[in-house]
């Protein structure tokens, strides 16, 4: 067990000892914080990093001393400050990982995104997904979960239509002729993308080939709200939450944005990619 795997389970540990003497049962606990009781199960067994916030509503509802609260709380911001390795996350189990990812757009209400090679999960079609996680699992040598891990990514889609939310989404052109799955796959991927980007609360743009990119495209990013930025690198995971770091990716998501192309015109690069596609598939 990783050293952050077992700080997790510490977590679990002592959030359980809190709720049996409380004298709750993991229902109850759930229907206070109108959770799902699985979410208290995961925290509690560590399949899931409890953040700050799911750790002072638990604190509250059973009633912990203030000091037992404020520790639990330290830990709980140290496990999600520190750069977690892909491997470590992966032992968990795909699934798992997307439930993480999961429960913290719950808490979100403003998306940026920038990926500058891949589809966006929140946008993938569960065939393009399957694919992705395929050789996710070859890389990292995940666990056979894979049709659990592609039923939570889409089940975690239907976010995008809570209009109380917003979305603002940036690919360059190059993420959409990545060939990660066969070109049927791609097709109903991109199909997938046109529909998505009619939706009133999403904004999603294309960076065409002939634009002048403001910077090099090296890692994808996640800005939540205004207040973490997700990076994704090879082998970490990094979450900063420092003010100083998160203004600088809003900075580069807007520039990236003031290149790329919206709404009919985005599309129109799509539909460009698309017919490329169904001229290989005749072949």
């Amino acid at each position: 067990m990783t050293s952050f795997q077992q700080a997790r389970v510490d977590l679990g540990s002592q959030l359980r000892s809190l709720r049996e003497a409380a004298h709750l049962s993991g229902k109850d606990l759930a229907e206070r914080l109108h959770w799902q009781p699985s979410k208290v199960s995961r925290l509690e067994n560590a399949r899931q990093t409890a953040t700050e916030d799911d750790v002072v509503v638990w604190a509250q509802a059973v009633q912990a001393p203030p000091e037992t609260a404020d520790e639990l709380i330290r830990q709980a911001i140290a496990l999600l400050e520190r750069h977690d390795d892909w491997k470590q996350r992966h032992r968990s189990g795909l699934a798992a990982l997307q439930e993480d990812i999961r429960d913290l757009e719950a808490r979100t209400r403003l998306f940026r995104v920038f990926e500058p090679n891949i589809v966006v999960g929140l946008l993938q079609t569960a065939e393009y997904s399957r694919h992705v996680f395929r050789k996710v699992k070859r890389l990292y040598s995940a666990p056979e979960q894979i049709d659990a891990a592609v039923r939570v990514r889409m089940q975690r889609q239907e976010i995008l239509y809570d209009r109380s939310r917003t979305f603002r989404f940036v690919l360059p052109e190059s993420a959409l002729r990545t060939r990660l799955a066969p070109i049927d796959v791609m097709r109903g991927q991109l199909d997938r993308l046109i529909a998505v980007s009619t939706l009133p609360n999403v904004e999603f743009g294309v960076i065409p080939f002939a634009a002048e990119l403001p910077s090099a495209p090296i890692n994808g990013f996640w800005i939540y709200n205004e207040a973490m930025v997700g990076v994704a690198t090879m082998t970490k995971d990094l979450v900063l939450r420092d003010p100083d770091d998160v203004a600088f990716y809003v900075r580069a998501f807007d520039d990236y944005a003031k290149a790329a192309v919206f709404d009919e015109a985005g599309r129109d690069v799509i539909i460009h990619i698309l017919d490329e596609y169904r001229k290989q598939s005749s072949h």
